[in-house]
């Protein structure tokens, strides 16, 4: 995941460039990342999780999606890109600046690169958990088979 340091972006900026980008880009605080280009390892076991989820899943009314589904995430602004997200029920979307965004996951699955690995367990599980449908996170290691299962952290309400 790389960061453009010479260039801050507008939201509106990052919003049409997401739109007519063939790669997956986040927006964070004015910095645009590319989230394409993970490792054989990362699209192996990003592979592996939606099809034995998909399978899992298969006789119920619940869904798998890829990484290529945005994941509206109310305290990080406009949304982000999860490895793999799943719901059971209807799935809602949201349109976000011309592009769908997935309002109700349940479950959402990150495998761990070197470089977002601190990211995403860190400041990415607490804005997912502004999602109020979110239940579940899990994080999958490359180096070793390991995988790190997270609940939502109770509000209180």
């Amino acid at each position: 995941m790389a960061a453009n340091p010479e260039r801050r972006y507008t939201l509106e900026e990052y919003l049409e460039l997401d739109r007519t980008s063939e790669e997956r880009l986040e927006f964070r605080d004015g910095e645009v990342f590319c989230m394409s280009g993970g490792s054989q390892a990362h699209d192996r076991i990003l592979i592996n999780c939606i099809v034995h989820l998909s399978a899992k899943l298969d006789s119920s009314k619940c869904r798998v999606f890829s990484s290529d589904i945005r994941i509206k995430v109310p305290t990080a602004p406009p949304y982000r890109y999860g490895d793999v997200s799943a719901l059971c029920g209807e799935a809602k979307f949201e349109e976000i600046g011309g592009v769908d965004a997935l309002v109700n996951p349940q479950l959402i699955v990150e495998v761990l690169s070197p470089s977002t690995e601190a990211y995403d367990r860190g400041d990415k599980f607490t804005h997912y958990n502004s999602i109020p449908t979110l239940r579940e996170y899990l994080l999958v290691a490359q180096h070793r088979p390991h995988v790190t299962r997270l609940f939502k952290q109770d509000d209180g309400n």
